[in-house]
């Protein structure tokens, strides 16, 4: 599997061709995924998923506190695992 990474407190303007363009030096990103709610606003963060576990890392050491779009990036590794959620009762 891919190595995939969070990045959060995107601005709500922020596009996946600049997420790409910022990632793009440390290793081609295979896939960005900005998160939208029903209505298509985006969340405020995306996944982005790189090729290479080094580049990866690289690219999440860079970035971690850089601005984009006047917000501070967040980065971290995804943990999420693909679990399903528990249902709600």
């Amino acid at each position: 599997m891919l190595p995939r990474l969070y990045v959060g407190n995107l601005a709500h303007g922020t596009t996946e061709a600049q997420l790409k363009a910022a990632f793009a030096p440390y290793g081609e990103p295979s896939s960005v995924k900005i998160v939208s709610d029903r209505r298509g606003r985006t969340k405020g963060f995306a996944y982005v998923q790189i090729a290479d576990r080094s580049a990866a890392e690289a690219a999440m050491e860079a970035l971690k506190g850089t601005q984009l779009n006047g917000r501070t990036l967040d980065i971290v590794p995804d943990n999420s695992g693909g679990r399903p959620r528990p249902r709600r009762r």
